[in-house]
């Protein structure tokens, strides 16, 4: 062992020399370190290298054995294993770094995001970007997301906002059930699955909207109206006839529309009695390990004896 320890010594200490000369010529090839540098080599291959050398070379002399073939070798190919190795470690170490500096950055963006968007809801003003859903979408707020997006593809904003709505007051609920109830319990499940289904209907009713509305994107109401009435008398019979198709299938899927959304108004007035329903539930034990009148009468009781102690003495 000591033998080898000599032999590498002598072997390491040798192959400064050549390494430093490279590194004058290249420091890429010599100095694993980024960026390179000349000065870098003369530090590694003039102290760092010879003086490891020598505290191995120190360190063999306990043994009283003659350096060992093997250790030369070992010495000699030391710093051609040790470069490349160097250079990977420093590599991978720098991309961990990148990859938790970003994994921080995304996690610090997604917590200001959340925050962002309860303030949002608990303001009553929060907006579905169907793009972009919230942090914390579950599968309602991603089917409500979709019905919003179709809705705006078919050119009816004014119904798209019933989704931003009910996201509002699906939030709410779910906040308030958090709140009283423990996520593990089978009342939080079953209150919020219920809770789901009521959305995910409101959401169906959105889809269906969406339908209807498609189906009329086509036709220009404003211009049937103003046909009929600019020329009345000059228009064939089959024309105003078809115009007035026109006028009624619109009208009829308006209609058809007028109650979806009632539909979906009256989720909302059931959503709101959900959150007042639950927000009375007590489900905390009181701190007080008495009633407040009986923690009330047991006071007045004191304050008296205590008065008749103070007129006794």
């Amino acid at each position: 062992m000591f033998g080898f320890l000599q032999g590498f010594a002598y072997g390491l200490f040798l192959s400064c020399l050549p390494w430093f000369l490279i590194g004058m010529v290249d420091p890429r090839l010599a100095v694993p370190t980024l960026p390179p540098s000349r000065w870098q080599a003369v530090l590694r291959y003039w102290a760092v290298v010879p003086f490891v050398a020598f505290l191995l070379w120190l360190t063999s002399l306990w043994g009283g054995f003659g350096p060992s073939l093997l250790g030369w070798i070992a010495g000699l190919a030391a710093v051609a294993c040790e470069v490349p190795a160097e250079r990977w470690w420093r590599r991978w170490r720098t991309r961990r770094s990148i990859r938790r500096s970003e994994a921080t950055r995304v996690a610090e963006a997604q917590r200001q995001r959340a925050d962002f968007e309860r303030a949002e809801r608990e303001e009553g003003v929060a907006v579905l970007d169907p793009g972009t859903p919230p942090v914390d979408a579950d599968d309602v707020v991603l089917a409500l997301c979709r019905a919003k997006q179709s809705l705006l593809d078919v050119r009816r904003p004014d119904l798209a906002s019933q989704a931003d709505r009910l996201y509002t007051r699906y939030a709410h609920v779910v906040d308030i059930l958090c709140a009283k109830f423990d996520r593990r319990e089978v009342t939080f499940d079953r209150s919020r699955a219920m809770v789901a289904q009521v959305c995910l209907t409101a959401a169906d009713n959105l889809n269906a909207m969406n339908s209807l509305a498609a189906g009329v994107v086509g036709i220009d109401t404003a211009f049937v109206r103003r046909r009929l009435q600019q020329q009345p008398n000059r228009l064939p019979a089959e024309e105003r006839d078809a115009l007035q198709q026109r006028l009624d299938l619109a009208a009829d899927t308006e209609r058809r529309v007028r109650d979806l959304s009632a539909r979906n108004e009256a989720a909302l007035t059931t959503l709101d009695n959900a959150a007042v329903v639950m927000a009375r539930v007590e489900t905390d034990r009181p701190q007080a390990s008495v009633a407040a009148d009986q923690a009330l009468h047991d006071l007045k009781q004191f304050m008296d004896k205590a008065e008749r102690y103070g007129h006794k003495t």
